[in-house]
């Protein structure tokens, strides 16, 4: 998980953002917005172009961890089809959800933003920055894991 949140905090530093649709639009990626049903997103490599789906009917805080997710899937897993494995195979690709989960809350979560709010709650936290409880939990976790079980 620390290369993970290497490269995301590298990627952030590349292109002077932590705005997944801003790092998508240095890079050149094809951005498609649709009624997407059973899925918040997908990304897929196509005849050498990155192309990342997001289900439009999603709040914008929601597309923006979709976006960030997905870019880890571009970062972490370029050559994996998951639609593929998904369909034709019994291959279990959780692992790689949890890699691109892990990748967009560092990418959209850095350590500097959550200590600026050591004193919130969990619940606070998701409200005050906009992302599920869920989210918020999964990086105090990770944080907590590195500093061997110390809070912020």
């Amino acid at each position: 998980m620390d290369d993970i949140k290497k490269l995301a905090n590298k990627i952030a530093r590349r292109y002077r953002s932590r705005n997944p649709f801003e790092i998508i639009k240095g890079m050149n990626v094809i951005l498609v917005y649709a009624d997407l049903e059973g899925v918040r997103g997908f990304y897929q490599y196509f005849q050498r172009n990155h192309i990342i789906y997001i289900d439009n009917a999603l709040s914008d805080h929601e597309q923006r961890f979709v976006c960030a997710h997905e870019l880890g899937h571009l970062f972490l897993h370029k050559k994996i089809n998951a639609i593929f494995m998904d369909t034709h195979t019994f291959m279990n690709h959780n692992r790689f959800e949890k890699e691109a989960n892990q990748f967009a809350i560092e990418l959209l979560l850095p350590d500097e933003l959550l200590a600026e709010y050591n004193d919130c709650t969990t619940e606070q936290l998701a409200r005050i920055l906009g992302y599920q409880q869920k989210i918020i939990e999964l990086k105090l976790d990770a944080i907590a894991s590195k500093k061997g079980g110390n809070e912020l």
